[in-house]
């Protein structure tokens, strides 16, 4: 009977949610933080829906919570790394499950652990089938000490900054580290994605992410509070400081950050210049953009410090990945969807050991040709390109590769345009890859922005270029193969070798050489706006014969091309766009703040029997004591017979607060007192519409009693408006007041 009830008891300790254990031993009965409502929308969507329909519910309810616990691109920042089926690996805060299911579908088994039992839940409803997830829901520290010692990969992400909340005492981060290495196994890894407190989009004017205020990272948090990130010396020292040996430290950098990651690069791949371009990421919060951040990393890069600046950091600690970098095309329609990686060849045959020889691959597509039985694979510098799908859905997308190569290959043989060559590996899996060469040479299209940079001196040699780019790309043009994709970033230039080395999208028909390479300089000019000052664009129309209707063709082809690839779905920029969070630019405010210095400005006339004369007129300084308040404490001698305010050097409407005559009230009711070249509505305090740049609100002094010397006080509020708008409200005004 005992033993029943203790068998009840564990039982009442545990939950499961379709395949999913959550083990609730250590859990306190309360969830000790929550974020809301929106945490009870979350365990809706995934009780109810599908993880395909996420994309959609994503879209209608344009919410930062549903994007940030729901988008299937948080899985980028570990979906690279390369698991078996036998491993173990513990997740440490694994909150809604953003990337337990990419864990999940690579090892043998997944170990989470979170505070939240509604986090947990919702992380249980989007992965129910699978079945080698637990999770252990409590306080770390209170569950930590049942965990096992054999976990081959600790993972951190988004974590690592909560130290002092985990463990607290003096050195949190130490502590917290040293804790999580008695549970990975000798030759294991633990791996911690973190902001850089330095990172450069802090610097341009992104809040800090955790605490929503301007600059607390680079001002090393002298306001407090319970979140530190991290230089990349600050991670090190506390690395050093856990006895981790400098050569088990790997440094790989998220970008433009590890939440959406897009891109990964690394100290063996860092990027080129013109390759960060995606900046504006600012779906949580309203931004200030201080300057062109792509255009500040192509200064970084030539320095050198892009790991100082990098936004975030994912910190590999143990032995490092083969892999060098990674790019995601993962928000595509799911038939498309690929991930681009750069690997170490001298390390890829021991992430895959099951993989065949290079020498005995006999069916892989090699620029018009296959390789022969025996023929060796040339490798530069041990490293590989490969392409793979990302789901099933995109496995004959990756197949049909290998197929283009060789098409293009004999298109372009006896040209000067060599093909990249490529092979496929694990052809009849279920996700298959291509492997290509790494080719070494320039970006066509850095060479033509360092041609435009020149200026006039530098424009013969973009010509130069381009003219180069389209006989090179003509060449068997009748053919029935075409890359679609052969833009400038797309050819690698060594020399006079010219080498395609990206051909995903080839297809089986003759294309115009017009239209590629219309549709290149189109996403050239997309790339980066500021091209476009520079590009002799009558040029290029001249010199490929295209008419402005044609030209707005191809662009709408582009727009459906763009359509098909992404199945219809919103693009991560459009989804920013959709949550519609702003881009603040301090400039424009500044040339408007200049601006309203001079038309924002008060200037009185006086007549003295004459006339109003414009060499006797004086502006009131510190007039408006708002963009929109206006006070005026006039002295007016005895001798004055009209006074004259000019409220604004533009048309405006201004409503008359108070107006004082040696402090008594001013009768504005009365007829011809108040002067004006603008629309009144009368009355006590009245509003003048005034369609005029030369707005003037004048007072005839001779209808009131005046002495040697006067005061003149008025406070008014001004507005400024669009001509025509003033005159709409004129015409409005004149006909109410005839009615």
């Amino acid at each position: 009977m005992a033993e029943i009830r203790k068998r009840d008891q564990e039982e009442m300790k545990r939950e499961t949610i379709g395949r999913v254990t959550l083990d609730l031993s250590k859990y306190p009965g309360e969830d000790l933080y929550c974020d809301g409502a929106v945490e009870d929308e979350l365990l809706k969507i995934t009780r109810d829906l599908s993880p395909v329909e996420y994309a959609r519910a994503i879209e209608e309810r344009a919410s930062w919570p549903i994007l940030y616990h729901l988008s299937s691109q948080r899985e980028n920042i570990v979906e690279w790394i390369p698991l078996e089926k036998t491993d173990k690996v513990l997740e440490v805060g694994s909150g809604c499950g953003a990337i337990t299911g990419a864990l999940s579908r690579k090892a043998g088994s997944v170990t989470c652990v979170d505070l939240s039992l509604k986090r947990s839940r919702i992380n249980a409803y989007r992965h129910s089938d699978c079945e080698n997830v637990t999770i252990r829901v409590g306080n770390f520290q209170d569950i930590e000490p049942e965990l096992d010692e054999d976990f081959d990969l600790i993972c951190l992400i988004g974590v690592f900054e909560y130290g002092i909340s985990y463990i607290g005492g003096e050195r949190p981060f130490e502590s917290f580290l040293k804790i999580l290495q008695k549970h990975v196994k000798r030759g294991g890894r633990i791996v911690i994605a973190i902001e850089n407190r330095l990172g450069l989009k802090y610097f341009a004017g992104c809040m800090e992410d955790h605490l929503g205020s301007y600059f607390s990272g680079i001002t090393n948090y002298v306001n407090g509070g319970v979140v530190r990130t991290f230089s990349r010396p600050g991670l090190e020292r506390i690395f050093a400081d856990c006895d981790i040996p400098a050569e088990e430290i790997h440094f790989y950098y998220p970008y433009p950050d590890y939440k959406f990651m897009t891109t990964l690069y690394s100290d063996k791949k860092l990027p080129g210049k013109g390759e960060l371009s995606n900046n504006l990421r600012n779906f949580d919060r309203d931004r200030i953009l201080l300057f062109d951040e792509k255009n500040a990393y192509d200064g970084i890069l030539e320095e050198g410090l892009f790991p100082v600046f990098s936004n975030s950091y994912l910190a590999v600690l143990g032995p490092d990945y083969p892999v060098r970098y990674a790019r995601y095309s993962n928000d595509r329609a799911e038939q498309f969807r690929i991930c681009t990686e750069i690997l170490s060849g001298d390390d890829r045959d021991k992430e895959n050991p099951g993989r065949k020889s290079v020498d005995g691959d006999k069916e892989s597509g090699v620029t018009g040709r296959m390789v022969k039985a025996g023929e060796k694979w040339a490798e530069n510098d041990t490293m590989l390109v490969r392409k793979r799908a990302l789901a099933p859905a995109a496995s004959e997308h990756v197949r049909s590769m290998a197929s283009a190569a060789e098409g293009l290959g004999e298109r372009f043989a006896g040209g000067e345009l060599s093909v990249n060559r490529c092979r496929l590996l694990d052809k009849n899996k279920e996700l298959p890859c291509a492997e290509f060469e790494f080719v070494r040479g320039v970006p066509l299209s850095e060479l033509m922005d360092g041609a435009l940079e020149r200026g006039t001196d530098g424009l013969e040699e973009f010509k130069r270029l381009f003219r180069e780019y389209v006989r090179r790309i003509d060449y068997h043009s009748e053919m029935p193969v075409a890359d679609y994709d052969l833009v400038f970033s797309n050819l690698l230039v060594n020399g006079e070798d010219w080498t395609l080395i990206d051909y995903e999208w080839t297809f089986g028909k003759a294309v115009e050489t017009r239209e590629l390479a219309f549709r290149a300089v189109y996403c050239y000019l997309l790339e980066d706006e500021k091209r476009e000052e520079r590009l002799p664009l009558d040029w290029i129309m001249e010199e490929l014969q295209i008419t402005p209707e044609e030209a707005e063709a191809y662009r709408q082809m582009e727009q459906d091309f763009q359509k098909y690839v992404t199945g219809q779905r919103l693009s991560m920029p459009q989804i920013r766009e959709l949550i519609g969070k702003k881009v603040i630019k301090p400039w424009k405010m500044l040339d408007n703040y200049r601006d309203a210095e001079q038309i924002c400005r008060v200037q009185i006339y006086e007549d003295r029997g004459s006339g109003y004369r414009e060499e006797e007129a004086y502006f009131v300084k510190d007039a408006y004591e708002t963009e929109s308040s206006v006070e005026l404490e006039l002295k007016v001698s005895g001798d004055v017979n009209k006074v004259r305010i000019d409220p604004m050097m533009d048309s405006c409407v201004v409503k008359v607060l108070q107006m004082t005559w040696n402090g008594e009230r001013v009768p504005l009711e009365k007829k011809k007192l108040l002067l004006v070249n603008g629309r009144s509505s009368g009355g006590e305090n009245p509003s003048i519409v005034f369609a005029t740049p030369d707005p003037n609100l004048g007072i005839d002094l001779n209808q009131l009693e005046r002495k040697a010397d006067n005061l003149l006080c008025v406070s008014l509020e001004v507005t400024r408006l669009p001509l025509q708008t003033a005159e709409d409200l004129c015409r409005a005004l004149a006909k109410h007041i005839r009615l």
